[in-house]
């Protein structure tokens, strides 16, 4: 009968020390078969399934293994002790501005077309009774380094009007941290603004710096800071501090926010020199949506209250955004998706009380 030769080496798990090697047995197949399995000595240890221990030895002690319950909640308490990366500072009242509808006045069409899976471009026409009609053709390309799920970097959008105007904007992630941004304006072929900001995400804050029109030679300039720290998993505090210099003027603005993120609300409270802004964003279900804005200026003494809304029928394809003022201002617009076509319906309509005015917009998108 064939036979092997089996070489045992066993540690005191310890001290980390040898206790016996180079212990040979000799088990032959024949034998292995007719021979019963030897007893566990009494003395031994528990031993893992697989392990062969040799007669005569026994496993020392160990500590005892955490059991999967305890770790499963062990790591369950440190996930939750760690603190989230609060976003942006400009976003804290994004989520509530989002429920507003968007003034249009006039007729515009928008013909969007995809030239690739990274580059699209847009055609604009706007015809207005009360400002200039206009044509406007934009260009978007969406580069090949993808961060996240629907995160592809370098972003690049651009468009120019018939006037020869143009805003462009370069955003690119350098690293999973760092994120920058080149934007700039000009109107009838001359600069008239650009800015460049560069935001660091850490765990737990956002850290933003951005710089506006800079110049060197007339030593004028804009520096805007912006700090984001996550106290609590849902409470996030925050600073800006923006200053401007030119030639016989220079100061410094600073204000304040705080935001409260719960489970289907989000309240923030930007407070500063320059005045007061508050708002209050709260999902009441898959298809209702509101948002409640105040707002008070110290330069132009004046204070605000608006009330929005937000309702989805996805069944129908319809999206209907309404709003109203303190300054009577009654605004609304419906947008209805005429699918399996690539149409998009816009009707909007805003009423000043005070005024009395009353503005009406048609929109249709194509793409």
């Amino acid at each position: 009968s064939s036979g092997y030769l089996t070489s045992f080496h066993l540690f005191d798990f310890t001290s980390s020390s040898c206790l016996f090697e180079g212990c040979q047995l000799y088990m032959g197949s024949v034998l292995a078969a007719s021979s019963p399995s030897p007893a566990p000595p009494a003395s031994s240890g528990a031993t893992g399934p697989g392990l062969m221990v040799p007669p005569g030895f026994g496993m020392p002690p160990v500590s005892p293994v955490i059991p999967p319950t305890e770790a499963a909640s062990a790591q369950q308490q440190e996930t939750e002790n760690t603190l989230p990366n609060p976003g942006a500072f400009d976003e804290c009242h994004r989520k509530c501005k989002e429920v507003f509808p968007m003034q249009m006045e006039g007729v515009r069409l928008v013909v969007n077309k995809g030239l690739s899976n990274h580059f699209q471009v847009n055609h604009t026409v706007l015809l207005s009774s009360l400002g200039d009609s206009s044509y406007r053709f934009g260009a978007t390309y969406v580069g090949l380094k993808q961060t996240g799920p629907a995160e592809f970097f370098p972003v690049m959008v651009g468009d120019m009007d018939n006037s020869g105007s143009l805003n462009a904007q370069i955003i690119h992630q350098i690293t999973n941290k760092i994120r920058s941004k080149v934007a700039f304006q000009t109107q009838q072929q001359k600069f008239v603004n650009w800015q460049g900001d560069a935001e660091f995400r850490g765990d737990d804050f956002t850290a933003t710096v951005t710089v506006g029109n800079p110049d060197v030679i007339v030593g004028s300039g804009i520096v805007v800071t912006h700090y984001l720290q996550s106290i609590t998993p849902a409470l996030a505090l925050g600073g800006e501090l923006v200053y401007h210099h030119r030639p016989g003027e220079e100061g410094a603005v600073m204000s304040f926010v705080g935001k409260y993120t719960g489970t289907n609300y989000i309240a923030t409270l930007t407070v500063g020199s320059a005045g007061a802004h508050a708002s209050y964003y709260h999902k009441a279900n898959d298809q209702l949506q509101v948002g409640v804005e105040f707002e008070a200026s110290t330069r132009m003494q004046d204070t605000s209250v608006s009330f929005g809304y937000q309702l989805d029928v996805p069944k129908a394809n319809l999206q209907f955004k309404g709003s109203v003022d303190s300054n009577w201002i009654v605004g609304a617009t419906l947008e209805k998706k005429l699918l399996p076509l690539p149409f998009s319906l816009v009707l909007c309509s805003f009423l000043n009380h005070r005024k009395n005015k009353f503005q009406c917009g048609f929109g249709v998108t194509i793409g």
